[in-house]
């Protein structure tokens, strides 16, 4: 079968969309399917071999933005077009995406699932005809909902079905000032419809978006996540605290350097991997000014930007494993990483991570936003004579349900479905 994925490039190092789709594109291939990964506004940065290394980006942001805008910019000839595509500089940009206003971010979300209302017909054309040259998919998939506008276009186009799948939009279009805010819900509740289907990666986040969208209740199917599991392997820990993921406020990295300081342990460190976004850099430098005033600097370590075989070395030299997200999160791709590595974990009791981890029977689960209990979580699995089995349980939870062989083959049943009708 012919799949196009359509992946929507965030200029994050550790997107965690971007790195299900790349993997998902890359088991396709091995199963005999014709997948394409197809980047959107945004190259990928991923920590592996990215699928397609070659292709083009799409809709580049700053065409986009240019296109929208200035009339001019519609009618340049190829040569600029190519250039303001650079994958370079499109990166460069990215670096400094929080120049651009929330207003402006408003605006461009709402054209984007208003296609068919803006000035963006070129880019349209761009993207359907190089999908001929390439040959025509069977089947195209939009990696996440903020994708939606081009649904129904490509059914019209190309005559084929569309599956959208759901991954973490909220929180995006929640931080959209009035009156885009609003306008992107009502938009993206529109666009959705015209898909064939609807997939999110948890039954908590379908329900999220079930009723955010006004979708009835089972309207979004589920599959969870999936990793490649080559590479990642228990071992012997090194006394350490973990974190990996956005050193961000929204992941609750605040949070963990506070129960690193009340859980006062000398004989562990806090270990803290993943990457910055434009305007964390601030962010960042106050946790660090902070564990210098409480004395702990020395006793903290910062990996930013690991590769693939950095980041599972990373993973499995930790004694306990924490993300304490306070934003609502779809899935969390860094918890089963972690757990692949028979790392136990100690997760906030919301978003998907109780289903996940009491399944599992892989960590603790704490309250919400709070550093204390918190503190109190990695203590208990730090002293806790079952450590080493919760580890255990969390590889055999991943080896069961969340690496890419049973992603694809349910993506495989989805895609064989909607194809049929």
């Amino acid at each position: 079968m012919k799949i196009t994925i359509l992946t929507a490039g965030t200029g994050s190092y550790y997107c965690g969309a971007c790195m299900r789709d790349n993997a998902l594109a890359k088991e396709l291939l091995a199963r005999g399917h014709q997948a394409h990964l197809v980047p959107m506004y945004l190259p990928l940065r991923l920590d592996e071999d990215r699928v397609d290394e070659d292709t083009p980006v799409f809709f580049g942001g700053i065409n986009v933005y240019l296109q929208e805008k200035y009339g001019i910019f519609r009618r340049m000839p190829r040569w600029v077009d190519r250039f303001l595509n650079g994958k370079w500089l499109l990166q460069a940009v990215a670096k400094r995406s929080h120049l651009t206003s929330a207003r402006e971010q408003g605006e461009m979300t709402c054209k984007m699932l208003r296609l068919e209302e803006s000035n963006l017909g070129r880019e349209i054309d761009k993207l359907l005809a190089w999908l001929d040259q390439e040959g025509r998919p069977e089947v195209v998939v939009l990696s996440n909902a903020l994708l939606a506008g081009l649904a129904g276009v490509l059914k019209e186009r190309l005559g084929v079905p569309v599956v959208c799948t759901f991954q973490g939009e909220d929180s995006f279009l929640d931080g959209l000032p009035a009156p885009w805010r609003e306008r992107a819900w009502e938009e993206m509740a529109r666009k959705v419809a015209d898909a064939d289907a609807l997939l999110a990666p948890s039954r908590f986040f379908a329900g999220v978006m079930e009723t955010r969208l006004g979708l009835p209740e089972g309207g979004i199917s589920v599959i969870p996540n999936g990793i490649d599991l080559k590479g990642y392997r228990l071992t012997e820990p090194r006394k350490r605290i973990g974190f990996l993921s956005r050193m961000c406020a929204g992941k609750g990295l605040g949070l963990l350097v506070d129960a690193f300081i009340e859980l006062d342990d000398p004989e562990h460190s806090l270990a803290i991997a993943g990457t910055m976004g434009g305007g964390d850099a601030g962010y960042v430098a106050g946790l660090k000014r902070k564990l210098e005033k409480a004395g702990l600097s020395d006793r903290v370590e910062w990996f930013p930007d690991l590769n693939r075989e950095e980041k599972v070395d990373f993973l499995a030299s930790l004694t306990v494993f924490s993300v304490p997200t306070v934003i609502p999160e779809a899935f969390g791709l860094y918890l089963v990483e972690a757990m692949a590595c028979g790392v136990p974990v100690v997760m906030p009791r919301t978003s998907a991570f109780p289903a996940i981890v009491s399944e599992a029977g892989c960590g603790v689960l704490v309250e919400p936003e709070s550093s204390a209990d918190l503190a109190r979580g990695l203590r208990e699995v730090l002293t806790s004579r079952d450590r080493a089995a919760m580890g255990e349980k969390g590889r055999r939870a991943v080896e069961k349900r969340y690496h890419v062989g049973a992603m694809a083959e349910e993506f495989e049943k989805l895609f064989g479905k909607v194809v049929e009708e």
